[in-house]
């Protein structure tokens, strides 16, 4: 049986996509959002909304088809660092390191209320909550999950079923273990290495079947191809019971699907202002937006190095008596010999 659409929206990046691919999915929620955020990076001196939610980073301009959707799971490191925005001038920013298949991109935003930390405090600690969690939402192998021989449940995770004598089929020989369903994934571990276990999201099915293998039919699990394509085979005693745990399996899955758990959860330690104090009045900026001859929207936002194009400012260097490539801020060619040489 097919278990259901692949969920992108935490694990891709997309540039100026359709306003319905911006809607929040079936389990996806906002946590916080930014009424003025420029994206200095890719559209300096543009203002726009910046929406956090459980599952990506969303950044809509006031004027124009400009979007960025950033899934947290492509998130690789976040900074604060100094930009230089059209609309502020020189002041602390926001820089997002990504990667995305093969591709690495950084995202620089700035806010545009002096004096508010929330773009940095909300983006850190969604994306801190995000990778602590993702038991939820990714395939585990040989994890520190069972305890005596019982699964450590995560925040909010329920068992429905537990179930002796299940063999997983990977070896020749076949590893006899234990089952457990639960409302957000399948668990099994071995029986003499607790160690020696496989933890699948309901999120990362592909397909689940009954399927004949050289011990008698077993349990067919697949996986998404971006967790890795896996195939599990597990074989119960007696095997009649197999088609009682596959309508169990495609039941929950079901239930998951309408109200999905995605493992993000947040509470606030003080009581927000309401929303309509936190909202700013949209004014037309006296700022020209020139629009340069690229035709790709991403083309901006490439890390350093990323796509091998990187213009470079060339400046004189007094020290070496030679032109090179201006160095960060900070940097000297004295200070890069001491690093050189130790």
């Amino acid at each position: 049986m097919a278990m259901g659409q692949y969920i992108w929206q935490d694990r891709e990046i997309r540039f100026d996509a359709q306003p319905r691919l911006l809607e929040n999915r079936s389990g996806e929620f906002i946590i916080d959002s930014i009424n003025s955020v420029e994206d200095t990076k890719g559209n300096n001196g543009m203002r726009g909304s910046l929406v956090v939610t459980n599952l990506r980073i969303l950044w809509i301009a006031h004027k124009g088809k400009h979007n960025l959707s950033i899934g947290l799971k492509t998130v690789l490191n976040i900074n604060i660092r100094k930009a230089k925005s059209k609309l502020r001038g020189p002041t602390q920013a926001l820089y997002i390191m990504t990667q995305d298949a093969n591709s690495r991109f950084e995202f620089i935003f700035t806010s545009l209320v002096k004096n508010s930390p929330r773009l940095f405090t909300t983006v850190q600690s969604v994306s801190r909550a995000y990778k602590t969690s993702s038991l939820y939402r990714d395939l585990k192998l040989r994890g520190s999950i069972i305890r005596d021989q019982q699964l450590i449940l995560l925040p909010l995770e329920q068992v429905y079923n537990k179930i002796p004598d299940a063999w997983n089929l990977s070896s020749d020989q076949g590893n006899l273990g234990q089952f457990f369903i639960t409302n957000v994934r399948l668990v099994w571990h071995a029986n003499l290495a607790q160690n020696f276990n496989v933890s699948v999201p309901y999120m990362q099915m592909k397909h689940v079947r009954i399927r004949n293998s050289k011990f008698g039919k077993a349990l067919v699990v697949e996986t998404q191809p971006r967790c890795g394509g896996y195939i599990l085979c597990f074989r119960l005693h007696p095997p009649e019971r197999l088609e009682t745990i596959l309508k169990e399996i495609c039941s929950l899955h079901k239930i998951f699907s309408v109200n999905p758990i995605f493992g993000v959860d947040f509470h606030e330690e003080e009581s927000a202002p309401s929303l309509d104090a936190l909202k700013v009045a949209r004014v037309d900026d006296d700022v020209e937006i020139v629009d340069g001859d690229t035709n790709d929207a991403f083309a901006a936002y490439y890390a350093e190095g990323s796509n091998g194009s990187d213009n470079k400012e060339i400046t004189f260097d007094n020290d070496i008596g030679l032109a090179c490539e201006k160095l960060p801020d900070g940097w000297n060619m004295s200070s890069l010999w001491n690093v050189a040489g130790g």
